[in-house]
């Protein structure tokens, strides 16, 4: 358990026992805020102000009452004071023994201090960015590969069993409308100039693509019929672009477990199989030919077509089939990471998951808010209409992938993002990665140093000669992480992760200017030897986790 827990479990053990003396059978949750204002303390609760508002009882009164059970109950091991502040808030300052004790056990766990158990038993299938291959990744795929890798790992260090999948909808009418797109850009680069089909796919993508093709095939299918052709150029197109979706991703140090096609559903008869469960269980009904799924008595906002009047399945009917398979599969929760413009398709997914199984509990859906690139304070104009747009690529190539992992986390996904490419990529402390990495980098550099003075940490440094505000402050930076973490992995918000490291290079840097680590005296050298070995620790592992590097020099 973490400091806050440990505290929460203290307050919650007291609180629970002061209910059952009042006569209170139902006990209340308790949950412990860090106070914006250090004097007030390192945690406060409203715990008697609920009470006080369930029992008809006075706040303060109630507060005092709990402040003596909780002092009986501590008996001096953890908390140095508590005080009651306006209306009942109950603020507790911890003792000074328990900020030094977390560096020894940062010291001893090392990578894994703040990893936890918490999710232990749960097998988490993580969706994320599956864009149809119909072209390159762009930036908005960019900021989805982010949040979801980062998630995945951050799932993963508290104990949730993760496998990462990528849906490749290779099936319907957009791989004929590529396909198409390839053949006409091939015949045109075969001297047999040809026009692309109206809702075809533009770009200099599916130029390249054409010239790679007739380098390998020559003219062979420069005048080939389009029925003829079709089924190789839609392969060629869908295959390649895929192939260069994986690369792309890979370079981003993204990697999935699975890559499951939407044609294998087909193959599989798993899209009549669904549709056939549902008209068994009587939620399926026939309109002008149609077959329309009643997922309005589920939650939706109309009913949805399953099967058109032609006798062609929709892409919803594959989705329906395609998280069937991940239910059957034994997964106990579903994470899909989806791009804002998608939000209109929740409602339904869940209505077909209430209709398969009664209940749509295990399905959660993150929705990706947009990103504009900005460049020297002003917009980068992009059009995936046209098929101009900027590639996660050309991202990576100007400003690296720690910095566009970093800026992509920067904010939290339920919000437009903002991508600096001018700031990414300035080596100053104004740039957030930079900053961060610079602390690891120092205190490697610290540890350098007290080597070659004779000064390396020891097995034991005496860290409860840090008394200073100053590093009892950064103490309880590095204590927070584990809370920091749990809570980014409970709320799905990886942004948590950077926003930390960026609060504790502040105060480590801070500390750096005002105080000497090496030479004051060898006892004050190994304490805070073993106080910056702590902040490097976090800040290596709080880098991991969102996939951006610790380098050892910069």
């Amino acid at each position: 358990m973490n400091i806050r827990e440990i505290v929460e479990s203290l307050v919650s053990s007291v609180t629970e026992r002061k209910l059952k003396e009042w006569g209170e059978r139902e006990n209340l949750p308790v949950l412990l805020e860090i106070p914006r204002q250090e004097s007030h303390g390192d945690f406060s609760s409203n715990a008697a102000m609920q009470i006080a508002r369930r029992l008809g009882k006075k706040p303060r009164l109630v507060a005092e009452e709990l402040v003596a059970a909780i002092r009986e109950e501590d008996g001096g091991k953890l908390i140095a004071s508590l005080e009651i502040a306006g209306p009942g808030f109950i603020n507790i300052v911890l003792s000074e023994s328990v900020w030094a004790e977390v560096l020894t056990r940062v010291l001893a766990e090392g990578a894994r201090f703040g990893s936890s158990d918490a999710g232990a038993g749960e097998t988490v299938l993580l969706e994320f960015v599956s864009a149809n291959p119909t072209g390159p990744l762009h930036v908005g795929h960019g900021r989805g590969a982010a949040v979801g890798d980062a998630l995945g790992r951050i799932l993963e260090f508290t104990g949730h069993k993760v496998v990462r999948e990528y849906y490749v909808n290779d099936v319907g009418n957009q791989m004929d409308n590529l396909g198409r797109s390839l053949l006409a850009r091939y015949r045109t680069e075969c001297g047999r100039p040809t026009d692309l089909p109206e809702d075809g796919y533009k770009g200099e993508y599916m130029i390249e693509l054409a010239r790679e093709l007739r380098a390998e095939r020559g003219d062979q299918y420069a005048d080939t019929p389009e029925e003829e052709a079709l089924s190789l150029f839609r392969k060629e197109a869908g295959d390649r672009i895929l192939d260069g979706i994986r690369k792309d991703l890979e370079s981003f140090r993204v990697g999935y477990d699975n890559w499951f096609p939407e044609e294998k559903l087909h193959a599989r008869g798993e899209v009549t199989g669904s549709i056939d469960e549902l008209r068994s269980r009587g939620l399926l009904y026939e309109s002008e030919g149609a077959t329309f799924l009643r997922s309005q008595e589920m939650g939706d906002e109309k009913d949805r077509v399953l099967v058109r009047a032609d006798g062609r399945t929709t892409y919803f009917a594959a989705d329906v089939a395609y998280h069937r398979r991940k239910l059957r599969d034994g997964y106990t929760r579903l994470i899909n990471i989806w791009g804002a413009d998608h939000h209109g398709y929740v409602a339904r997914l869940r209505a077909s998951l209430r209709a398969l199984t009664g209940s749509d509990s295990a399905l959660e859906v993150l929705l990706v808010q947009f990103v504009t690139l900005v460049r020297e304070g002003a917009p980068v104009q992009m059009s995936t209409r046209s098929g101009e747009f900027t590639t996660l690529k050309e991202v990576l190539d100007e400003v690296g992938i720690d910095a566009a992992r970093f800026f992509y986390l920067l904010r939290s996904y339920h919000t437009h993002l903002d991508f600096d490419l001018t700031l990414a990529k300035k080596g100053e402390r104004v740039n957030p990665v930079y900053y961060v990495q610079y602390v690891h980098a120092r205190i490697c550099s610290i540890f350098n140093e007290a080597e070659a003075r004779g000064e390396a940490l020891g097995p034991c440094p005496p860290v409860s000669i840090l008394t200073l505000p100053e590093e009892i402050r950064l103490m309880k930076a590095v204590a927070r992480f584990p809370s920091v973490v749990l809570d980014s992995a409970k709320s799905r918000e990886p942004h948590k992760i950077p926003f930390y490291l960026i609060e504790i290079a502040d105060q480590f840097h801070s500390f750096y200017h005002q105080h000497r680590f090496i030479g004051e005296s060898s006892e004050r050298t190994q304490a805070r030897l073993a106080l910056a070995g702590a902040v490097r620790t976090v800040v290596a592992t709080g880098l991991s986790l969102i996939g951006v590097t610790a380098p050892e020099r910069m």
